[in-house]
């Protein structure tokens, strides 16, 4: 097993941006000073439809949230995640369970050996990025 994660190329993560409609915002925070907010409202204006993922929130950015990954109302197509590094074993165990296609970790969210596991099973994964900044480099 390779050892050493690293990130797919910008053309790559170009693409899975231009592909992407459905995004599951695992930690977004109802408060707008947190990146999570501000980071999906950015999103929802680039055009993406967003899912808030908080169990203790019931709705938030005009969307119902819902508890966790595996309660999902509808498939998404990338799992955006806001969340200390020590959930992210936990939330790739959801995604492989659910075969979601990708996966994003925001800037400061490393585990390399969760993110190897989840490529492993055949997600896309960017780590250690964000994905609002990202998309203002790359999406023309």
């Amino acid at each position: 097993m390779n050892t050493r994660f690293t990130n797919p190329s910008a053309a790559e993560i170009r693409a899975l941006l231009q592909r992407v409609k459905t995004i599951a915002v695992v930690g977004l925070s109802a408060a707008p000073n947190r990146p999570s907010h501000g980071v999906a409202w950015a999103l929802q204006g680039f055009g993406y439809r967003i899912i808030p993922v908080n169990p203790s929130l019931t709705e938030v950015l005009g969307e119902k949230a819902c508890p966790g990954l595996r309660s999902l109302p509808e498939p998404v197509d990338l799992v955006d995640v806001f969340r200390e590094s020590s959930h992210v074993a936990g939330i790739v165990d959801d995604c492989i369970a659910l075969k979601l296609p990708a996966l994003w970790l925001q800037d400061g969210v490393i585990d390399a050996a969760a993110a190897l596991r989840a490529r492993e099973a055949g997600l896309t994964v960017v780590m250690d990025r964000c994905i609002y900044r990202d998309y203002l480099q790359l999406i023309p």
